[in-house]
């Protein structure tokens, strides 16, 4: 297997080599932000959905350098580092962006770092998982509504926790609750639920991340006469819905084969996904 590289700060470096310090303040406070990005064919998906929340979360964190990290450097970079690794234009990204510099909890300057990711893959389209998944509710910790709860911040212990619960259980994955004990998303996606024809899912006021996915599914959706409605939404819904899916930008869609006793139909899910594709 040939060596893999990632970009730090506009430097190539292999993958295994050191690159961060013990003074680094994502590592040491979680103070950043990532995005996880898609490239099919060579096109990065998406990327101006991508580069809007990413400087709308580096304004809300007050990380310096946001002007400059727009939908052009996220296409530049990213199709670097694939030149450079001669992969074959199918890869999933991952983008950390953290604060630099040292100080304790207050940070000395704000200027941004970053390290950019990627993993090699096989498919050019976005599949619909061939099993739907069983899911459950994770209530052990709950998810804070506040101005930074729609980013994907480098916080990520409540997930970590939900991540466990999933394991435990044998889950495919679970679902998170806000702080008010409604739907907000799930450990690594957005939560949408079909119920009497209509689609919905948890407001960005609910806390959840504004998920570039979830942006384009519901786009989707209304461009195909399929109702939207984001609300607040109590998780009894579950046991009453026709179907339940998550997306993110890196699977795109997925369905929700059970929760508990309950069985769902992936109806809606495929079709969105066959709009996705065709986009």
């Amino acid at each position: 297997m040939s060596q893999q590289y990632l970009l730090f700060n506009d430097e190539f470096h292999l993958v295994d080599a050191p690159i961060l310090t013990a003074s680094n303040r994502g590592f040491k406070f979680g103070d950043g932000l990532f995005e996880s990005m898609r490239m099919i064919n060579g096109k990065l998906q998406f990327a101006d959905l991508h580069a809007d929340r990413l400087v709308a979360g580096m304004k809300a964190l007050k990380i310096e350098g946001h002007a400059l990290m727009d939908d052009y450097f996220l296409r530049q970079k990213t199709a670097d580092l694939a030149k450079r690794n001669k992969w074959n234009g199918n890869v999933r990204f991952r983008l950390s962006v953290y604060r630099e510099g040292s100080g304790v909890y207050t940070p000395e300057i704000n200027k941004a770092g970053y390290v950019l990711e990627g993993i090699s893959l096989k498919s050019n389209q976005y599949d619909l998982n061939s099993k739907g998944l069983i899911i459950d509710v994770f209530d052990e910790m709950t998810k804070s509504v506040n101005k930074v709860s729609n980013f994907k911040t480098a916080n990520a212990l409540l997930y970590v926790m939900a991540g466990i619960f999933k394991s435990t259980n044998r889950l495919d994955e679970a679902i998170i609750l806000n702080q008010h004990g409604f739907l907000c998303e799930s450990i690594s996606a957005n939560v949408f639920v079909v119920y009497d024809k209509k689609i919905y899912t948890p407001a960005l006021t609910e806390g959840c991340v504004g998920g570039v996915m979830r942006t384009a599914v519901m786009q989707l959706a209304k461009t195909n006469d399929i109702p939207v409605i984001e609300a607040q939404i109590n998780p009894e819904i579950l046991k009453e819905a026709d179907e339940v899916f998550i997306t993110n930008a890196s699977q795109g869609i997925q369905w929700v084969m059970g929760y508990g006793r309950k069985r769902y139909f992936n109806e809606i899910s495929k079709f969105l996904t066959e709009k996705l594709n065709n986009l």
